[in-house]
């Protein structure tokens, strides 16, 4: 694919994105939102991959520098939700003006990026290998045993009787 036919790809992307994030502002309630399935997390890949290609950058993003730069994109997500009182906080972020909405969708866009990137060069299959590890929480916090507690999967692991006190 030319340089003029990803470009295109990539805003016929950014348009469905706007109109995405145009839904989104309409008043979705947090039970209601969804991913789109387009572009895929593969693409994302990809674009990311030409638009670091393109720019002669990949001798920079090597897996160190791409997980502190991971690291320091997850701390100014953390910096948007610094000094928010917990109403402000909660799922579909009451209270949030268009502005700072805008901003999460900046930083967290960017922790993505770096995650797919470092993903990439270290050669993990990100959705591959997150559905191993939904597959291995599932067997550490049994539904019928975990159901409302945010105790750790240590505490569901069968143990002997007695062995560290009382079992609930």
């Amino acid at each position: 694919m030319d340089g003029s036919c990803r470009e295109a790809r990539g805003r016929r992307l950014l348009s469905k994105s706007q109109k995405l994030e145009t839904r989104e502002q309409r008043g979705g309630t947090p039970g209601e939102f969804t991913f789109s399935a387009d572009p895929s997390l593969e693409d994302i890949r990809r674009l990311q991959a030409e638009f670091v290609a393109e720019r002669g950058w990949g001798r920079f993003h090597q897996p160190r520098n791409l997980l502190l730069a991971l690291v320091g994109e997850v701390g100014e997500v953390a910096e948007l939700f610094q000094w928010r009182a917990e109403p402000a906080a909660r799922a579909g972020l009451p209270g949030w003006a268009p502005g700072e909405r805008a901003a999460l969708a900046e930083e967290l866009s960017d922790v993505l990026l770096y995650l797919v990137s470092l993903a990439q060069q270290c050669r993990v299959d990100l959705p591959r290998a997150a559905l191993r590890k939904l597959d291995r929480n599932r067997a550490r916090y049994p539904a019928h045993r975990a159901h409302g507690s945010a105790r750790k999967y240590t505490h569901y692991q069968d143990r002997p009787p007695d062995a560290c006190g009382p079992q609930d």
